[in-house]
């Protein structure tokens, strides 16, 4: 039946191998004791809601031999010529030229330091000799290096050619101390003229302006550590063109510059065909939303290369009448290969996904769309249908959500053109409590995943960056005939991200190995190899369309956007507290480089403390005022702690710390959610470790006893403003001064509004007490407030001409909103993830907005703050080079001992 005449249209609401053992922050990932005779759980790991994610086939070869990095903390320290041996006994085959898959094999019964090699379907193909693998497996089962294979020649009768490239620590003191240890272990190691990875192109601030202003009340050198903060001098009234004149031009699409033959320029995307204008559609298509339908339609049917042709399809060649090839692997196949179905839309936001994927609904042919949303936005979806499609074709819509709801069958859920759901219930109905370890084998009887769906659409689809989760093992188990992603993020932390979205989207050849997605892209890309720059260039022109608003065919009219990075100068005081912290953060990096395997994780956790204080100090020492002095001593202590009042509190302090360090849940790799501490000072998403204590009752990073769930401590609960004694509102930082300049320059504009984003409700609260003394009323949005609170600041923001000022969270505010209310933004600290920020200022800088707008970054001079700013430079790079464009950034991991040393260097 088609989609334009189903009946009863309305709305209803019936609210083997691990391939990625990714440890956490340069650590083994946790493990997971297993029963007596039982296999090794070497694929399966606890997602990020306590079930078990199994996302890979087998179970029986622990797999310890892959690259635990983005990349950049690798290096290739030479090559092998060596041999793959049995290969008689073995189906497995690949062709010269081949990239293969080296693996640990320690519960062989034969050989314990058997080392097997796959081929790209994952068949083994034979065994590295004894003698190579005696010498190898320990550096392998340390997690000291990481290999990777290449066929060097063809298949013989008793044994097969191979290229083993071995990789390890990029650090020099760490790396010589391999290469030596290697030698004296008479490893066969040859060197090989294969780049380490580049140095990054520091980021370098213009020189300063000479205008007598630092950024503080007064001239820089007028105030000194001996003058009382609490007495500041008048602030010096400056307009926003003098502001503008002492701040540096910036704009962050434009942090590099890439050849536009490598990938879809924006000339290329302006001559892509269009789509006529759905029928049943009631709003118009802009031209290029009709191109982007256009495009939808073409990769829900795509075909191979023609005999004779020189395209390239997903990675696929046609190398003869009888042959395909894949580009990345060289996997070579006389079997035409699965193509995926689908792709990655990754426009801009306020570009209209949405509108072009209810478009693709509508001209995609009939079958159920099943449509997994953010709770938060699956309202957004009923809505923009009914409100987009013409009432005579309109689309059957089902709410599919909440605990109430009655799970339906393959039968019922056919009587419906669209189902919108939750990322979490996918979740659930994939791995149900009490299941552990395996996804449901699909089909099911009813449920999500007992339909074949004409097509899945991820929305806000980074969400299944790290392929290790819940949320991606869950939607890649679900059937359907093509799959979306929609996200104006889809490289959010690394190139890493895009495997996920790789296996989700069913693309086959290689690269859906984690393993060789590694060898071929993460590490070579770390190493600034065009050959796989080109290769990533080549997937995404294929199965992604990004466009931006400011490209010229695109034409949204948006007024213009100033970006500007607002440099200021460090009081002699601050400066003072800034180099204090500082210096100490140089001595444990010092520490580390002279004992890198002494106590590094206590060393490692005391660095981030110290580069979190330094990031604060940058805008207040207030925020650093209550550092706990003698927290190293407390992580030191051996084992687990007595729960005492006074112990809970300092583990609270331990929690705090991997909270403001956005660290991850060590077991499901997801940022903490629900973030708790054990009484061993190790820190884990809730739902996580209370899964781990019922299976095992131990802490899976350091093997303490852990009874039951009493032994985990929640964060403290934040005091709220209005009882916060702590603050004194005469207390001023240069930043908040340069801050409050802004503000008032501003409000010369009687209808200007300001955002003001920071990462630290702490340092919200400081603003906060110094616009009421200033007597500026202000709104204010944060993840602590109930919705209702939100709504209500949202509305003051909008509707109120006396409200001009609005406080948000940058986390929690970044997405989601809209603030076009405002025109001014101030970021007021800068975000690890440039991505973010990008998201936080297009929530002012969108369709709606109907006045010219600017955006502030606040930077202390010869600070952490300004190298944050090459990091970030960086990751834009990165993103760069996989569209063709000065594009938006990934989150720069500060957590790496690299990234560390970098920032203080």
């Amino acid at each position: 039946m088609s989609n334009l005449g189903k009946r009863n249209a309305g709305f209803i609401d019936l609210t083997s191998d691990d391939e990625n053992p990714t440890p956490h922050r340069k650590q083994a990932r946790a493990s997971i004791n297993q029963p007596s005779g039982s296999q090794p759980r070497s694929s399966q790991s606890l997602n990020g809601r306590g079930s078990w994610a199994d996302p890979d086939e087998e179970d029986e070869v622990l797999d310890l031999s892959q690259d635990a990095d983005e990349g950049s903390g690798w290096t290739c320290v030479g090559a092998i010529d060596g041999k793959i041996v049995g290969v008689r006994y073995y189906n497995g085959y690949a062709t010269p030229g081949e990239q293969v898959m080296i693996r640990r094999e320690p519960s062989n019964p034969y050989d314990s330091n058997a080392i097997r090699v796959n081929n790209v379907h994952d068949t083994q193909i034979g065994h590295l000799p004894r003698n190579i693998a005696s010498k190898l497996a320990p550096y392998m089962d340390s997690r000291t290096i990481v290999m990777e294979g290449v066929i060097a020649g063809e298949k013989a009768t008793f044994d097969c050619p191979i290229l083993l490239k071995v990789f390890g620590p990029a650090e020099p003191i760490a790396r010589a101390q391999l290469e030596a240890r290697m030698k004296a272990d008479k490893v066969p190691l040859k060197k090989r003229n294969i780049a380490a990875p580049k140095k990054p192109v520091q980021y370098q601030p213009p020189p300063k302006k000479q205008t007598g202003y630092s950024g503080s009340s007064q001239p820089s050198n007028s105030q000194t550590s001996s003058q009382p903060m609490s007495q500041p001098e008048p602030p010096i009234e400056l307009s926003i063109r003098d502001l503008a004149d002492n701040s540096e031009r910036f704009n962050p699409r434009e942090a590099a510059k890439i050849v536009e033959a490598w990938g879809a320029g924006e000339s290329a995307l302006a001559k892509m065909p269009r789509a006529n204008q759905p029928i049943g559609l009631k709003s118009i298509l802009l031209p290029y939303q009709r191109q982007g339908l256009a495009w939808m339609l073409e990769k829900e049917n795509p075909v191979l290369p023609a005999v004779g042709s020189k395209d390239i399809v997903q990675l696929w060649k046609r190398v003869d009448k009888n042959n395909f090839q894949n580009i990345a692997t060289n996997y070579k196949t006389p079997i035409a290969p699965t193509l995926s179905r689908g792709g990655i839309l990754a426009d801009d936001m306020g570009l209209g996904k949405t509108l072009q994927v209810i478009s693709t609904i509508l001209e995609g042919g009939p079958g159920t769309t099943l449509i997994v949303a953010p709770v938060g936005v699956m309202s957004n979806w009923s809505s923009q249908i009914e409100r987009h499609v013409k009432k005579e074709n309109a689309l059957k819509v089902l709410m599919y959500h909440g605990s109430s709801r009655k799970r339906l069958t393959q039968q019922e859920f056919a009587e419906y053109d669209v189902v919108v759901t939750s990322y979490g219930l996918v979740g659930s109905e994939c791995m149900p409590k009490g299941s552990k370890s395996s996804p449901v084998k699909t089909p099911t009887k009813d449920g999500l995943f007992s339909i074949n769906w004409r097509r899945v659409v991820l929305d806000e689809g980074h969400q299944i960056r790290n392929a290790a989760t819940r949320y991606a093992v869950a939607t890649t188990n679900l059937l359907a005939t093509s799959k979306w992603i929609l996200t104006g993020t889809p490289i959010v932390n690394t190139i890493k991200d895009l495997h996920s979205m790789i296996k989700y989207m069913g693309i086959t050849g290689g690269l859906e190995r984690m393993e060789l997605f590694n060898s071929i892209l993460t590490r070579p890309l770390a190493a600034e190899d065009p050959n796989a720059e080109l290769i990533l260039q080549s997937f995404m022109r294929t199965m992604c369309l990004r466009r931006r608003k400011d490209m010229a065919f695109v034409d949204l009219k948006l007024p213009e956007k100033s970006e500007y990075v607002h440099h200021i100068a460090f009081r002699n005081d601050e400066r003072e507290k800034y180099e204090a912290i500082e210096s100490e953060a140089k001595g444990m990096v010092k520490i580390f480089n002279e004992q890198p395997y002494k106590k590094g994780l206590n060393v490692y956790r005391h660095l981030l403390e110290i580069l979190l204080r330094l990031r604060q100090v940058c805008n207040h020492w207030k925020l650093c005022e209550k550092r706990v002095t003698d927290l190293m001593a407390f992580l030191e202590s051996d084992g687990a702690v007595a729960l005492t009042k006074e112990n809970r509190a300092a583990l609270q302090a331990v929690l705090q710390l991997s909270i403001d360090s956005q660290e991850e849940c060590s077991i499901c790799l997801e940022d903490l959610h629900n973030p708790v501490i054990t009484a061993c000072k190790h820190a884990f998403g809730q739902e996580c470790i209370e899964r781990t204590i019922e299976l095992q009752h131990k802490c899976p990073m350091c093997r303490a006893e852990l009874v039951d769930k009493d032994c985990l401590v929640h964060a403290a609960v934040e005091e709220k403003v209005a009882e916060d004694p702590e603050i004194d509102v005469n207390t001023k930082s240069s930043k908040t001064e340069a801050l409050m300049s802004i503000l008032t320059a501003s409000r010369r504009d009687s209808k200007s509004k300001v955002v003001i984003f920071s990462q630290w409700t702490s340092f919200l609260n400081i603003i906060q007490h110094q616009l009421n003394e200033a007597n500026m009323k202000f709104a204010r949005i944060d993840g602590t407030m109930p919705a209702h609170v939100r709504d209500a600041g949202m509305s003051a923001l909008e509707n109120d001409p006396n409200c001009r000022i609005l406080l948000a969270s940058l986390s929690a505010c970044s997405v989601g909103l809209n603030l076009v209310a405002a025109d001014t933004v101030i970021l007021a600290d800068s975000w690890w993830a440039p991505a973010i920020e990008d998201q936080a200022v297009d929530r002012v800088h969108r369709l709606g907005q109907t006045r010219p707008c600017t955006v502030w970054r606040l930077v202390m001079e010869d600070s952490i703050e300004e190298r944050v700013l090459a990091i970030q430079a960086e990751k834009r790079k990165l993103v760069g080079k996989a569209f063709q464009e000065k594009a938006k950034g990934g989150k720069a991991k500060t957590t790496g001992m690299s990234d560390i040393m970098k920032l203080l260097a």
